[in-house]
């Protein structure tokens, strides 16, 4: 009996073709409108935020689209990446369950994110634009950005979720160390920032509100563009890198299918990246069975308590308004340590897909996600970042499911992202210092009362 840990690919087994999942969406996705006409978005008012290469894959029905070969050729100093069998994990909950997981944490940044930073900043180097402004949660976007602008030669500024600014010192460094400038948002630099300071001096900052002042400035500066880290769908289509490789690795592994896939979801884009290929899977027929499940914060329960609609992506209102499951864009979640979830809607592509029952989300409270992570450590020895203990607190609900009913499923979650920046987190977590927050249904109703009126 095969007792091995780990199943690689070669690195000619990189896959030449990124998945593009609207291609079999059970139907197609509601248009994206524009924040001041609310008129359906064309590609001439993407172009001042993006490259258009980015702009047709962000519209193209295609099923698969092509990688460049210097993309492959950045992708290979980590890609493919290990997919590993969970064997003491398995061991230490007496699961007959099999449990699989793709381990992103060994790409220079230490997540998935720079599968589509360098795809972005590739495409934005070809179009000529000499500086690209982002925000970032955590800091797993913006450290893969500047890594992947220094790169190709491009400016990096970077907007910091200010309580993953204050709380995550070493990202910030190793962005500075690839050459990024990096401010803690809401900042002083934008009319955004500036307008939510005289309001909340104390603002612990939003994913959405860091996202508005990067659009600002995108908006204000010729040579310089805009880029997402999350949530769009070309970056949810450049991610699925991942699920491409772990599909051939389990085949590698001895397993004709996986059983239950399961991802950490913010944004979408780690969630997508492993999910998406499986549900090609799913809809074609070629493993209709599968189940899908997404792990999200309770304290940003956008798919398990937000509302599918039209909504704006940033607080300030300037960018694109998108179908989505949403708690309204001016929410504002509790600071927890898991930053890079902590975003008020979720991909329209990933969205869509709840909304039709083929994927299921599940929530949960940050104390137990780390219960999760450190029972994890202990058994396979890696400690993850916050945002991936999620999916590893849904992974052992679904591991002692299996031990219960003596089903020997097969279950692969994505390990989107290492620790080794989060120690402060853990070290709140054995301090006793972590909360548990819960936001009530009144509190998001009043953010989803300010939705865009599209007339939908």
């Amino acid at each position: 009996m095969s007792v091995e840990t780990k199943f690689f690919l070669d690195e000619n087994e990189l896959p030449k073709k990124w998945y593009n999942v609207n291609a079999d969406l059970p139907r197609p996705l509601d248009p994206p409108l524009h924040p001041m006409t609310l008129k359906p978005l064309g590609p001439k008012d993407l172009a001042p935020l993006f490259p258009m290469e980015l702009i047709k894959q962000e519209m193209s029905t295609q099923r698969y689209i092509d990688m460049p070969e210097k993309v492959r050729d950045v992708l290979r100093l980590w890609r493919p990446t290990p997919l590993y069998r969970a064997r003491r994990l398995e061991e230490k909950l007496k699961t007959p369950a099999k449990i699989y997981y793709k381990w992103e944490g060994v790409s220079p940044p230490g997540s998935h994110k720079p599968n589509t930073a360098v795809a972005q900043a590739y495409y934005n180097m070809k179009e000529g634009i000499e500086r690209i402004a982002t925000e970032t949660g955590a800091g797993q976007w913006g450290s893969s950005l500047a890594f992947a602008c220094k790169l190709f030669e491009l400016e990096c500024m970077v907007y910091m979720v200010k309580c993953s600014f204050n709380q995550k010192p070493y990202r910030r460094i190793l962005m500075e160390t690839w050459g990024a400038k990096v401010v803690a948002s809401p900042s002083e630099l934008t009319e955004a920032g500036k307008k939510m300071l005289e309001k909340d001096v104390d603002c612990p900052g939003s994913l959405g509100l860091a996202i508005s002042e990067a659009v600002e400035d995108a908006m204000k500066n010729d040579n310089t563009h805009y880029s997402l880290g999350s949530v769009l769908n070309h970056v949810c289509t450049h991610q699925s890198v991942v699920g491409l490789e772990a599909r051939k690795q389990l085949q590698v592994a001895g397993e004709e299918k996986a059983d239950v896939v399961v991802g950490c979801v913010g944004g979408g884009s780690n969630f997508a990246g492993l999910a998406f290929p499986f549900v090609h899977d799913k809809l074609t027929g070629k493993n209709p069975d599968v189940e899908i499940l997404g792990a999200e914060p309770m304290a940003c329960p956008t798919l398990t308590k937000g509302q599918y609609a039209y909504d704006f992506g940033d607080t300030a209102q300037m960018a694109p308004i998108v179908k989505m499951y949403t708690l309204g864009h001016d929410f504002i979640p509790e600071p927890i340590h898991a930053g890079g979830l902590r975003y008020h809607g979720d991909s329209p592509q990933l969205s869509l897909l709840v909304n039709e029952g083929v994927i299921k989300p599940r929530a949960y409270h940050q104390i137990e996600c780390f219960d999760a992570a450190k029972l994890f450590a202990e058994t396979e020895g890696f400690v993850v970042a916050p945002e991936a203990s999620h999916a590893i607190k849904e992974t052992i609900e679904q591991a002692k499911k299996c031990r219960e009913t003596g089903q020997e499923k097969v279950i692969v979650f994505n390990n989107s992202g290492h620790g080794h920046f989060d120690l402060s987190a853990y070290e709140a977590y054995f301090a006793g210092q972590l909360v548990d927050y819960e936001y009530p249904m009144d509190l998001i109703n009043e953010s989803l009362r300010n939705l865009p009126k599209t007339g939908e």
